[in-house]
This record gives C-alpha cells, structure tokens and sequence, in this order.
C-alpha cells in the first residue's frame, strides 16, 4: 500500500493475553478478522491499546508473524515499532517491513524527558538508516499524553525534509485540535491521522487521511460511516453519534473498558485479562459501562456478529 493510499478507519487492535501473560494468537486474529469485516480499514497493532509496551519485541514479533499465519492480510497492518532503545526499534521495524506490512508507527523514545529535537531526530534517522529498505512507511506518533515526548511541527519538517517518501504520516493523538491542525496546514503532503474519532470529520474537512482510534475496537462499523459519508447530509450526525460512543467509553481507563466490552461481546472472559501494571475494569465500573452502553446499537450489533 503506498503513502497515498493510506487512509480510512484505522484500529489499534486489543491484544487479548493467556493466563501466563503470554499474547494469545487464537483470539487476536478473530478479533481482528472481525474489524475487518466491520469495514475497518487497517490494523494499528502493538500500538498504545494494544497494550505494546507491556510486551517484549520478540513477542511482538512473534505476533505479528502469527496473525500473517492465521491469515490476516499483512497489507493490511500497521505495528507499532517504537521503543526507547534503537535495536529493539530497528529489530521491530525491519521485521515490520519484511513481513509486508503496509507502514509502521513509531514512538518517539520516551523514558528520557525532557530531550531536545536534535535528539529525537537522530533516534528516528538511526532507525531509518539501520533499517535500510525503500519500502519502510512510517508514521511518526505523537501522544504527548501518555509519553510526555512528541514530535513538534519543527522536528517533522526536519524529518520530512531528510526523509522523503520514507516517513509519510502522523497519528495525532495529543487530544489537542488546534495541534492536529497545524499538522494538515503545514505537512499537506502527509497522511494525517487524528487518534481520536471524534476529531474525524473536522480532520476530513481539513484534509486529513481518516482516523486512528481505540474505539474502532468495539465500533469500528460506526466510525466506518462517518468515513464513508463525510460528504454527505448525514455526516454531522453520524459523527455525533460515534462521538456519543467515544465519550461513554472513555469515562472509564480505555484499554480494561474495551476488553470488558469485548468479552462481553464474545462471551468470553479471557479477553478481560490486561497486562499488569494494568487492571481489569472492577465489576462495579463494568456494570457502569455496560449500562452506559445499552441505549446505543453498539452492543447488539457486534453481539450479533459474535454470534453469526
């Protein structure tokens, strides 16, 4: 898939894990066959809900290899393959690339607070010159939030300017509109993608690339209409709704809520299983959210399919 054509609705899938912690293959590629057919675009593995940072490159990898085996399409994933040291980064991303993948999504390395733009700059040129393959798309992700390091409009022109073709989007997840519009009005030629659905129309009327959310986990199909109808009379509305949905969820930590949301879906409780130092949604919370939910068709639709 080249630069240009990535776009759409894109998922962070879940990573659903065994008793011992292990990433549990099985249940991951029917989730992410699922969002497949519920019209998601892409997968955005190993990202921030996939709980990637809890896991070791190797099982990264590892993964990855055995949702390609199970058949999910490799063209159409998208792993996450940042990390705070530069071998685990290059392992993961030339592994990313030779596995097919259609681009990768990088992190800048985040332990270290506090650094300048010369420094991330040499961090992500060091990957792109170890990894070495014309075929590497990547997009850098900028979640400030969570890892307290970004990518300032400066730093992606520097890397834009260095790195033509080779680094060609930006997931924005800094929650901060006014950001994501400094990105679509100063790097026209990127793909953008805002983290959140509810900034996907705005971001669509601006002329960016779609949307890259944790909620696509559990509506996927909803956020999908807004995608494919953001030209049309109904696109205000379908976007209020899949924002209504956003916010119900997002009262509660979003990765424990999504698991809860799929293990009831599927009937399954394994998928309420987090990777510690995360937890479970507690049974009160998850009450809370299920009834949250009820008055939405989200539910009974992704019941349905379980169930089909």
């Amino acid at each position: 898939m080249k630069a240009g054509e990535l776009g759409g609705v894109w998922v962070p899938v879940l990573t659903p894990f065994t008793a011992d912690l292990e990433p549990d293959r099985d249940r991951h590629a029917r989730l992410c066959r699922d969002l497949l057919a519920d019209g998601a675009d892409g997968l955005a593995v190993f990202g921030t809900t996939s709980e990637a940072n809890s896991m070791s490159p190797a099982q990264r990898m590892r993964q990855l290899d055995g949702l390609i085996a199970a058949g999910i399409p490799a063209e159409r994933t998208m792993p996450g393959t940042g990390a705070c040291a530069i071998d685990d980064a290059v392992a993961l991303t030339r592994h990313a690339v030779r596995a097919g993948a259609s681009a990768v999504l990088m992190l800048p390395p985040f332990y270290y607070k506090g650094v300048s733009d010369d420094g991330l700059f040499r961090f992500v040129a060091e990957v792109i010159e170890r990894v070495g393959d014309d075929r590497l798309q990547l997009l850098l992700y900028h979640i400030p939030p969570v890892a307290q390091v970004g990518f300032s409009p400066a730093l992606v022109g520097r890397l834009v300017e260095a790195f033509p073709g080779t680094v060609v989007g930006i997931k924005d997840s800094s929650g901060d509109w006014d950001n994501t519009a400094t990105y679509l009005r100063e790097f026209p030629q990127l793909r953008i993608f805002p983290g959140s659905e509810v900034f996907l129309l705005d971001g669509l009327r601006a002329g960016g690339a779609g949307c890259i959310t944790a909620t696509g986990n559990v509506n996927a199909a909803g956020i999908r209409r807004v995608y494919a109808d953001w030209r049309g009379t109904q696109a205000d509305g379908l976007q209020a709704e899949a924002t209504r949905i956003r916010k119900l969820v997002q009262t509660h930590p979003m990765v424990p809520a999504l698991k809860r949301i799929v293990a009831t879906v599927y009937d399954d409780e394994g998928w309420a299983l987090t990777c510690p130092p995360m937890q479970p949604l507690g049974e009160a919370a998850s009450r809370a959210l299920l009834d949250s939910l009820a008055g939405t068709a989200l539910l009974r639709a992704r019941a349905a399919q379980a169930a089909a």
